[in-house]
């Protein structure tokens, strides 16, 4: 069975930098485009950055220049590398891979 798990989640302070991973199980990993999605409590959730099988990449407007989505198909990985972090962007961070295949989150806190 085919998984994603993130990993890398923690507490930071404002203006700090975390990167995330989602490493996938399986053997299709490198076909599928991967997104990074996000929920706060009592909001719904939301798109940050996609990833193509081609590398490449889109981002939500609200990311504006401080996140950056790669990919390492040798290690079947998807990374999400934040930089100035505010506290609006404390929330559980998902990977999803292709269409239906969802992780179980990362919590990232941001203090201010």
């Amino acid at each position: 069975q085919v998984q994603v798990v993130e990993s890398g989640g923690g507490l930071v302070q404002a203006g700090g930098s975390l990167r995330l991973s989602c490493e996938a199980s399986g053997n299709t990993f490198s076909l599928n485009a991967i997104g990074w999605y996000r929920q706060a409590p009592g909001k719904q959730r939301e798109l940050v950055a996609t990833i193509s099988s081609g590398a490449r990449t889109n981002y939500a407007d609200f990311v504006q220049g401080r996140f950056t989505i790669s990919r390492d198909n040798a290690k079947k990985t998807v990374y999400l590398q934040m930089h100035d972090l505010k506290p609006e962007d404390t929330a559980t961070y998902y990977c999803r891979m292709g269409t239906s295949v969802w992780g179980q989150g990362t919590l990232v806190t941001v203090s201010s």
